[in-house]
């Protein structure tokens, strides 16, 4: 058999499937998001920047989204994965829209949605590179939720992703009450991101709030936080390290 026959062999024996491509690694990435229930509904915070590898290449990138009536979700990871995920809530919430009967899609129902489908696909070997966060409100019901690339979630009162899982929750377990207002809220998510922006090399001091009440989904313009450089162990990190250059 020559060689042109034996791979016509193994293709035929490989099938169609031998083709297709598998994300390796992300490209384009966002870092963390932060939610939190307070006393009317959703707050949820991310920076805009997207990091190109190691390059914080992008400053403008919009990472949180309305989907449907009563939901808000945001993501951290591979941005053209999120662009996906969003054109498959936009089928979702058309095909529901179609049915007309005077029900919407809840954020339960939506969160549930896409932890099948993160699953599906870190089955397949082929995961959407992302972490999700999903909030909403829906006759009265607060609900928040988070989902990870291989479909790992959970609901909690208040969730993080990327570095903010390791940074910000700390703080909000700390200071995060049921009865917290609007402007408290704000406060506190805003002294997370300040956390995330001194501690995570792909942070940006650009960010955008966003809240979701039974009135529907309100997203900042975008805006920096006053930030204070002057600390000794940032003008010389290095000092007291055993070791370091």
């Amino acid at each position: 058999m020559n060689f042109m026959a034996s791979k016509q062999l193994e293709n035929s024996l490989l099938g169609p499937e031998s083709d297709s491509q598998r994300t390796l690694y992300p490209y384009v990435t966002g870092t963390s998001v932060v939610a939190l229930k307070y006393k009317d509904g959703i707050l949820m915070a991310a920076d805009m920047g997207g990091s190109y590898g190691s390059t914080l290449r992008y400053k403008s990138v919009e990472r949180m989204k309305p989907i449907g009536k009563h939901s808000l979700l945001g993501a951290s990871g591979e941005v053209s994965d999120f662009q996906e995920i969003l054109r498959y809530l936009d089928e979702l919430i058309l095909y529901d829209n179609m049915w007309d009967d005077g029900n919407s899609l809840g954020p339960k129902e939506v969160h549930n949605y896409l932890t099948r489908v993160m699953y599906n696909r870190r089955n397949k070997f082929n995961p959407l590179w992302n972490s999700l966060v999903l909030g909403g409100v829906k006759n009265g019901q607060k609900y928040l939720g988070t989902v990870s690339m291989i479909g790992v979630n959970f609901e909690d009162n208040h969730v993080a992703t990327g570095f903010g899982n390791h940074l910000a929750r700390p703080i909000l377990r700390q200071e995060w009450h049921e009865n917290l207002s609007f402007e408290d809220g704000v406060r506190l998510l805003e002294k997370c991101m300040r956390v995330l922006l001194y501690r995570d090399r792909s942070a940006v001091n650009k960010l955008q709030i966003a809240k979701i009440t039974e009135d529907g989904v309100t997203i900042s313009q975008p805006y920096s936080l006053k930030t204070y450089w002057e600390f000794s162990a940032f003008e010389n990190p290095a000092q007291g390290a055993i070791g370091s250059w």
